[in-house]
């Protein structure tokens, strides 16, 4: 009961708030709900296939890229943000079989790679714009109406996000979803009770890069514009640091996590624009306090921000008194 009035809550908050924030408070409010996003499918593929990609950005970027040149080749915008997850979750298909067959810190270094790998390419093809990127991309719309407002986006991403969590749910509560709960605990006891361990993975690879391609997509129509340099390596760190710090493994988690960093690091952005502070301030800020985030995270609060939470919640109801 307590479960449902809370995101019947978050639902309200949620629809409430495009229409008394300003469009700077927008823009942060857009981003947060695309980083949710991409962070609920990195939850899902630490949290329950033990993988550790810091290569999301490189989905992220091909969902938006996608989106980008259909909706500049002529094709009706709904058409591309459809195509945006799909050309992501093949990507991911076509770059995760052989890249799964890695673990830790291995497969880690690899999905950084394919990431620095895709961006030199994006910056030399002629098709991508190169460097410079890809500029007037048209406002996503969907027959007579159109997008033309930062509220629309708002609007738009957040619907994509509850899209994402539905799904996400489903899979969870699903029977494949308790063989990943299995797999998360042990793949040498999962593999030994049946469970095709290489062919989930591959599954949930695919599928959390399906999410960053949708929040791409969505990503290319809010700016109108995408380049290499839209989607640097510190990106795909970022993502990770909202997962670990919310709690791997749950919905809630992702939420807490993007929310809580995104808010972070646009209070670092407005810190390091100040006058005196140095050009590469902003760069140095970030990295220096993921670190110290990572590093309390895992010191104080190894299972992050929502399962600490939770449990002390219900340590303290089982220490109160009855009285029934």
């Amino acid at each position: 009961m307590i479960g449902r009035v809370a995101v019947l809550a978050v639902a309200a908050v949620t629809l409430v708030l495009p229409a008394v924030l300003d469009d700077s408070s927008l823009a942060v409010y857009v981003l947060l709900g695309l980083a949710a996003m991409v962070t609920v499918g990195v939850s899902l593929l630490m949290g329950y296939a033990g993988q550790v990609s810091l290569g999301q950005g490189a989905f992220y970027a091909i969902g938006a890229y996608t989106a980008a040149l259909l909706a500049l080749g002529g094709a009706p915008p709904l058409v591309g943000l459809v195509a945006a997850p799909v050309a992501a979750a093949v990507s991911a298909m076509v770059i995760g079989t052989p890249l799964l067959r890695l673990r830790g810190h291995h497969l880690a270094f690899a999905t950084l790679a394919v990431q620095l790998i895709l961006l030199s390419v994006a910056g030399q093809l002629e098709f991508t714009g190169g460097d410079i990127g890809l500029q007037g991309i048209p406002q996503f719309g969907v027959g007579s109406w159109e997008a033309s407002g930062a509220a629309a986006y708002a609007y738009l991403t957040w619907a994509g996000l509850a899209l994402v969590i539905l799904v996400t749910r489903n899979v969870i509560a699903s029977r494949p979803g308790r063989a990943l709960r299995a797999l998360a605990t042990s793949e040498t006891a999962a593999a030994s009770s049946g469970i095709p361990v290489g062919r989930y993975k591959l599954v949930v690879f695919t599928l959390s890069a399906a999410f960053a391609g949708l929040a791409g997509g969505i990503y290319c129509f809010y700016t109108g514009y995408v380049a290499p340099g839209s989607f640097p390596v510190l990106i795909s760190i970022q993502y990770i640091v909202m997962a670990v710090v919310g709690g791997l493994g749950t919905v809630w988690g992702a939420l807490v996590g993007a929310g809580a960093i995104t808010l972070l690091v646009q209070g670092l952005d407005s810190l390091a624009t100040l006058p005196g502070m140095p050009s590469y301030a902003p760069s140095v800020l970030s990295y220096a306090v993921y670190a110290v985030v990572l590093i309390g995270m895992v010191l104080f609060m190894p299972q992050g921000l929502v399962p600490a939470v939770s449990s002390r919640l219900s340590g303290k109801k089982r220490r109160e008194p009855s009285y029934r």
